[in-house]
């Protein structure tokens, strides 16, 4: 969907549910996680101790919805899908959380490798996701993050496959993008990350691998919702996997030299 970040975000108020890869291409988006105060010092510790898979881009005061990634922008209602947790159970994906705000509410917007696919295509490295018009694949991994305080959980990463003779550009690529992820973190065989059937993600949709393609692992923002469910705070809001939120942001501020 080619428009600017807040036409998008004004679609998504208006009811449209839908992966927001591809979406307002150029700006970063983000991952949304919403706590109590209570547990928002465990929250930025975790991205504090596991910068790849939770890039902080920016954290708001207790009960503010608003964000600087995007000043115009209310977080209880721009973003596509939400989720709602109780106790680390999933118990409701609703499209906007207004009736659920609280005032000791802190939302964390973590990076999103969805701001890297501008920059792959510039590149010449195709998303196999956008050409199948998929969310990106996502899965739980074997390994642990480093814990803090009480969160706890595994790594998830998304998986793209990339052509073999084009898999170092995208690690050079992404590399240049630490706070939407960076590099991969694995190329290649699933199973050494713990993954054992490419088509059948934890989160998103399977993405076809043509004849070439190699398998390429990224740290992924969704790595808080696996902590959410393995450390059962009472209350969370998190983005559904790959309904992200689109930020004001360009994905080139991102860019390193």
């Amino acid at each position: 969907m080619t428009a600017t970040p807040a036409e998008a975000r004004a679609r998504y108020r208006d009811g449209l549910v839908a992966p927001t890869t591809g979406h307002a291409p150029g700006f970063t988006q983000a991952n949304l996680v919403v706590l109590p105060r209570d547990w928002a010092y465990d929250m930025l510790l975790f991205g504090q101790r596991n910068p790849q898979p939770v890039p902080l881009l920016d954290v708001t005061d207790a009960g503010s919805f608003r964000t600087t990634l995007a000043p115009d922008a209310d977080l209880r209602t721009d973003l596509p899908r939400y989720r709602v947790w109780r106790d680390g159970e999933l118990v409701d994906e609703p499209s906007e959380i207004t009736g659920l705000w609280r005032d000791d509410l802190v939302s964390f917007l973590i990076g999103c490798s969805f701001s890297f696919e501008t920059a792959l295509l510039d590149a010449g490295v195709p998303v196999r996701n956008l050409e199948q018009g998929r969310n990106v694949s996502m899965y739980k991994t074997s390994t642990q993050c480093r814990p803090a305080g009480r969160l706890e959980g595994p790594l998830v990463v998304s998986m793209r496959p990339i052509p073999a003779g084009l898999v170092a550009t995208a690690v050079q690529v992404t590399g240049r993008m630490p706070q939407v992820h960076g590099a991969p973190v694995h190329i290649g065989e699933p199973a050494t990350l713990g993954v054992r059937d490419l088509a059948v993600p934890d989160f998103g949709d399977p993405v076809e691998i043509a004849p070439g393609d190699v398998p390429v692992f990224w740290a992924c923002g969704v790595t808080p919702q696996a902590a959410l469910m393995a450390s059962r705070p009472p209350f969370a809001i998190t983005h559904a996997p790959g309904h992200m939120f689109v930020t004001d942001v360009p994905d080139n501020a991102f860019r390193q030299p």
